[in-house]
């Protein structure tokens, strides 16, 4: 299969669907403020040979935080669990259209892995268009998956601090209001604000409202571009907890620009760290 680049629509999906190269992987997230079960909704209903990526378990088990950035050993053993290996083309896609399945694309791509794409408009433009969905798990064949060597698309706290301090972009894809500190932060324990000399382009406005697909990539490009972040230059993204900040990427990634890190804490980390620096509205 010859790759049809980071973005297919539902109907190339469809016509793919027997293809035995092909890993489908419902790469859903809901946070706990959601209330939501998103193991439990992939049992319920999920594209017709789609496996469930669990980010509880492609996760760092010694990071006291959740769902952060796997160490080699621990992600191909769980890709591998999936039916991975280097010669598998993997769809991601979510249930809410855009929303988490960016972030298995970007830990692919940090591990030198391209193969990789995302469905465009997710399980609901899936079910918008009448196709068909199917209940229960399904058991993959192990196959042996085999990280590259790390690309730099991953920032630490550190090298967020160093970025901030320099004036470097920092582009942050939360909602203008917990940017600005006047809204309740979805993470408990959290100040309110934003990483000082960070610009803010909520990750939703790269997406249709209605249907929750992606934005001509001109359009993401020109919204980009709106917040002030220049394309030529480098820029690390960040978000609640290192999940949205993946959307943002993918549309510069899009727009042919690759010199980005995400950072993996996001403000689940640095809002809570009363040693690295605030800014808000105030």
């Amino acid at each position: 299969m010859s790759y049809p680049g980071p973005v297919v629509p539902v109907q190339w999906l469809h016509a793919n669907l027997s293809n035995p190269s092909l890993r489908i992987v419902d790469a859903t997230l809901h946070l706990p403020d959601t209330g939501r079960d998103a193991r439990a909704e992939y049992i319920a209903e999920h594209i017709p040979g789609a496996v469930f990526f669990d980010y509880v378990r492609v996760a760092d088990p010694d990071n006291p935080l959740p769902r952060k950035f796997p160490p080699p050993r621990r992600f191909a053993d769980e890709v591998g669990a999936l039916g991975i290996d280097n010669a598998t083309h993997v769809v991601a896609y979510d249930t809410l259209g855009l929303y988490s399945a960016a972030r298995a694309w970007w830990l692919f791509r940090q591990y030198g892995y391209d193969n990789v794409s995302i469905l465009d408009g997710g399980l609901k433009e899936w079910k918008a268009r009448g196709l068909p969905v199917v209940s229960g798990e399904v058991q993959a064949v192990p196959k042996t998956f085999v990280p590259g060597v790390q690309r730099d698309l991953l920032a630490r706290w550190p090298d967020v601090r160093q970025a901030s301090e320099a004036g470097a972009q920092i582009l942050d894809a939360r909602t203008p209001g917990r940017f600005a500190g006047t809204e309740q932060d979805r993470y408990p324990g959290t100040r309110p604000g934003h990483i000082p000399h960070s610009s803010n382009l909520y990750w939703a406005n790269l997406l249709d409202p209605q249907t929750r697909r992606l934005l001509p990539r001109e359009e993401i490009r020109r919204r980009i571009e709106a917040t002030g972040i220049a394309l030529d230059r480098p820029v690390t993204l960040t978000c609640g907890s290192g999940v949205t900040a993946c959307i943002l990427a993918l549309g510069l990634h899009l727009n042919g620009h690759d010199d980005w890190r995400v950072y993996d804490g996001s403000w689940d980390e640095w809002g809570r760290r009363a040693d690295l620096p605030v800014e808000s509205a105030d």
